[in-house]
C-alpha cells in the first residue's frame, strides 16, 4: 500500500535554485518532508507527515495525504503547482 499514487501528481521546489522535483505518491512526499524539508518544521509539515503515513498503511485516503502535503508546501513556499 505505501506507493499509493497521488490522483495528480504535485510539483515543489526541491533545492533553493527553484529546480521541480514531482511527487507521485504518498511515500515520495513522505521522502521529501523528510529528507528534503527546508526551513523549520512546524505544525502543517507534522500532520502532512502523519497524513502521508496514515495513507502508506491504508488508515487514511491517499487524497487527505495530498490536500496535507500541498498545504505543508505552500507554507514552507515549495509549491510550484498542484496539477500535472
Amino acid at each position: 500500500m505505501e506507493n499509493i499514487r497521488f490522483e495528480t501528481p504535485v510539483t515543489v521546489k526541491s533545492d533553493p535554485a527553484g529546480t521541480p522535483l514531482i511527487l507521485r505518491t504518498a511515500k515520495e512526499a513522505s521522502a521529501f518532508l523528510l529528507n528534503n524539508w527546508p526551513g523549520k518544521r512546524g505544525p502543517k509539515h507534522r500532520a502532512a507527515l502523519q497524513a502521508c503515513s496514515d495513507a502508506m498503511s491504508g488508515e487514511r485516503p491517499v487524497m487527505a495525504a495530498r490536500r496535507a502535503f500541498i498545504a505543508a508546501a505552500r507554507d514552507a513556499s515549495v509549491l510550484i503547482t498542484d496539477k500535472d
